[in-house]
């Protein structure tokens, strides 16, 4: 079962956390299953970069990233060529470690 460790973020998870996570799964779902609310505004629909995170460890593991997603990635304040929005991303089969912007909760 992969993990999903969050980077500390001084709002959202000052000591920071880790998650267990199934293959398949969103990352914003295990988020916001373990009280990480990381904003989404558009639910979901892949129209807004609210949920956007940096994927430090396990990036190849995700699923693949669709051409929506990275037209929408393009807005992403700070965005890195690790980053992925956390509610198109699904957990691959390695543990993930994962930052969410500090800039879009100021």
């Amino acid at each position: 079962m992969p993990k999903i460790k969050f980077l500390p973020h001084a709002i959202l998870l000052p000591k920071g956390g880790e998650f267990d996570a199934q293959e398949g799964e969103i990352i914003l779902d295990v988020a916001l299953r373990n009280n990480v609310n990381i904003n989404h505004f558009c639910e979901r629909s892949c129209v807004c970069t609210t949920c956007h995170c940096i994927i430090r460890k396990g990036f190849t593991s995700l699923s693949d990233c669709e051409e929506k997603e990275e037209d929408i990635l393009d807005k992403a304040w700070g965005l890195e060529v690790e980053s992925r929005l956390s509610c198109q991303a699904r957990v691959g089969n390695k543990d993930l470690e994962i930052e969410i912007p500090l800039q879009i909760y100021k």
